[in-house]
């Protein structure tokens, strides 16, 4: 399991730009089962996401398909966890 951690380094004006692609490429991963929850964070200065992958080496190369990568517009943080407790089910 991993965290996302997104960080704008682009205006937001930029980012607004590129925002429909971006949701493209979240729907997709979600509906591969790459994504748990994603959102923007308060304030605006990036976003995160519940994500799993097999591994860290299969989990960046989906965030490098990412619009926001690949314009250049973020930079992405990413911690491993082991979930050992949930309400949630993180069975792929």
């Amino acid at each position: 399991m991993f965290i996302v951690s997104i960080h704008y380094k682009a205006d937001l004006s930029e980012i607004d730009q590129c925002v429909a692609e971006h949701i493209r490429f979240l729907d997709d991963c979600y509906e591969q089962g790459y994504f748990l929850a994603s959102g923007p964070k308060v304030p605006r200065t990036g976003g995160v996401i519940l994500a799993r992958a097999a591994n860290r080496a299969e989990l960046e190369n989906i965030l490098s398909l990412d619009p926001f990568s690949q314009k250049n517009l973020a930079d992405y943080e990413v911690t491993e966890f082991t979930p050992t407790k949930s309400i949630l089910n993180f069975e792929k």
